[in-house]
């Protein structure tokens, strides 16, 4: 009898231990986020910031860019047959001083964050809705993982974020176009100005290339990024995320600048046109444009500069998913 009470208290005791020791581990668990859940304000935090950074960092090379896109339109530009881009930098140097190559990157900033914000977290949205709907279901399976998800998610994203950001980026090109001649004296006078002399379709001059150029552009980019991270993960499961994020971003940024780039060129140059009171070069339309460029300057031409943007895509694309990687790692570690 003894004996039996014995057990009686020590399995009890037991019992007590592993009720308390669940519900201690219960408690630590649900203070966690799941890795990958991030709410509304993480996302945004995490693309903004991860945008900011990528785009300060390749900020000398996205000026170049934008210098290159656009000779051609004036004067100067082109009697410049075969540019250099080391000369062109050698040229802003001489002319502007090394701070130069940021001209315009503090509106770059300021765009930047709210549209990476919006480009993120509208993607992790798109991609709800299309895992959960069941038409899109019953057209291609099995949703989990799909390109197909991840391109229109990605193209759907793209456009939702430059709609709410535009001004924002007509506004970052005229101050990076700027040589010698200041016309627009900073973020506040350049709105000013542009919505003075332009009205307020001024400020969205450019938006239809713009939305045909990035909706490729950020379907190719996700679905790229995605698939090629899923591929390399089934080869080599063990490698840091970040390091993956920087490798697979710098690939899926290449070929989605490969295929749009020209869509990019004449939304630049659509951007520009009349500034300062300029004449008008383009006078047809985005298409019109496209074709005016290409037959004047040939397929040479419409890939203008691309040089300095896979300098700038490659490094820009990757640091952009790397730190976006690293910053959903330190959110989902942190307790609620």
């Amino acid at each position: 009898m003894n004996v039996d009470a014995r057990v009686g208290v020590a399995v009890d005791g037991a019992q007590s231990a592993l009720n308390t020791a669940t519900t201690v581990h219960s408690s630590v668990v649900t203070q966690i986020k799941p890795q990958g859940q991030l709410g509304v304000v993480e996302n945004l935090l995490a693309g903004g910031i991860a945008g900011a950074f990528s785009k300060t960092c390749t900020a000398p090379l996205a000026r170049l860019t934008i210098l290159f896109q656009l000779q051609g339109m004036q004067s100067e530009g082109a009697v410049l047959s075969r540019p250099s881009l080391w000369c062109e930098a050698s040229r802003v140097i001489n002319e502007e001083g090394f701070r130069a190559f940021w001209k315009g990157n503090m509106v770059t900033v300021a765009h930047r964050i709210p549209y990476t914000a919006v480009n993120f977290y509208a993607y992790g949205e798109y991609n709800k809705f299309f895992n959960s709907n069941p038409v899109v279901q019953s057209f291609i399976g099995n949703t989990s993982g799909n390109p197909i998800v991840h391109f229109l998610s990605g193209g759907l994203a793209g456009m939702t974020a430059a709609s709410a950001t535009y001004p924002l980026d007509l506004v970052r090109t005229r101050l990076a176009a700027q040589k010698n001649a200041m016309y627009y004296q900073g973020i506040k006078h350049a709105f000013h100005t542009i919505y003075r002399d332009e009205g307020l379709l001024g400020l969205y001059k450019g938006l239809g290339p713009t939305l045909l150029g990035v909706g490729p552009s950020l379907a190719i980019n996700f679905a790229a990024y995605e698939s090629i991270k899923s591929y390399w993960h089934s080869h080599r499961p063990n490698d840091s995320k970040v390091l993956v994020g920087l490798c697979c971003g710098s690939l899926a940024g290449a070929v989605s600048s490969t295929v749009t780039y020209p869509l990019d060129l004449v939304r630049r140059r659509m951007q520009v046109e009349g500034a300062g009171g300029r004449a008008r070069v383009y006078k047809s339309g985005f298409f019109g444009t496209f074709k005016q460029i290409f037959k004047s300057e040939g397929i040479r031409g419409i890939y203008r500069g691309i040089v300095p943007e896979y300098y700038k895509v490659v490094p820009g694309v990757g640091i952009l998913f790397m730190t976006m990687e690293a910053f959903r790692i330190l959110l989902t570690s942190l307790p609620n």
